[in-house]
């Protein structure tokens, strides 16, 4: 009856003990998670460098739209690339090539995109504010994601899905929050650019770190 006992007290220990660790486990790896999500995230970068230049050019609120489609682009691309995109890549040089010098291209017309900009400031919503499909375009073709995607995946997941969908969620805000801060921070300087010559001269300085990075992928 005694050994039974014990034997009883010591399975409800185990019982208790695993569900435990296995919580400390996950809450120190969603801290790493996050951490990582931050410094790859908050980073300077092409999408952060066109959020800024959208937040200075058409407000916070019309630079949205460009912060949503970045976070759900990475975050598609961080699924797929869990799921094995990248080891497609690898079978097919051709493809990933395709993507180096669309990567390259788009970063161009961007830049040129924002050189060309005649510095006046708007209001409200504007057509010409980078669209959501933008920031998802630009996340596809930025190399920065990609080595991103890449890395946390082999760091974080070990090949197993639930881990790659909690590392998702944890990335998703993180990425909103950090962009949406880049495109804060040009709303702030759009206060202090009331002559469009110093929008032009702010845009025009943004459009050579785009084409600095454009050169960067060539090199």
């Amino acid at each position: 009856m005694g050994v039974l006992f014990f034997n009883t007290l010591d399975s409800q220990r185990l019982k208790i003990t695993v569900p435990s660790s296995h919580r400390i486990f996950l809450m120190s790896l969603s801290l790493s998670m996050a951490a990582f999500a931050l410094a790859a995230s908050i980073s300077p970068g092409p999408v952060n460098i066109v959020a800024l230049s959208s937040g200075a050019n058409h407000g916070l609120r019309a630079s949205l739209a460009h912060v949503a489609g970045a976070t759900l682009g990475f975050c598609l691309l961080l699924v797929l690339v869990g799921l094995g995109l990248h080891q497609l890549l690898l079978r097919w040089s051709l493809l990933g090539m395709l993507l180096h010098w669309g990567g390259v291209a788009f970063l161009l017309y961007m830049a040129w995109k924002l050189a060309s900009d005649n510095g006046r400031l708007t209001n409200t919503h504007s057509t010409t504010a980078p669209s959501a499909w933008h920031g998802v375009a630009m996340q596809w073709l930025n190399p920065k994601a990609w080595l991103a995607a890449v890395a946390g995946v082999g760091a974080y997941t070990g090949g197993e899905q639930h881990l790659l969908w909690l590392f998702a969620w944890i990335y998703g805000p993180i990425c909103f929050v950090s962009v949406a801060c880049w495109a804060w921070a040009g709303s702030m300087i759009r206060q202090y650019l009331g002559n469009p010559r110093h929008v032009r001269l702010l845009n025009r300085g943004l459009a050579v770190l785009l084409v600095g990075s454009a050169v960067y992928l060539v090199i």
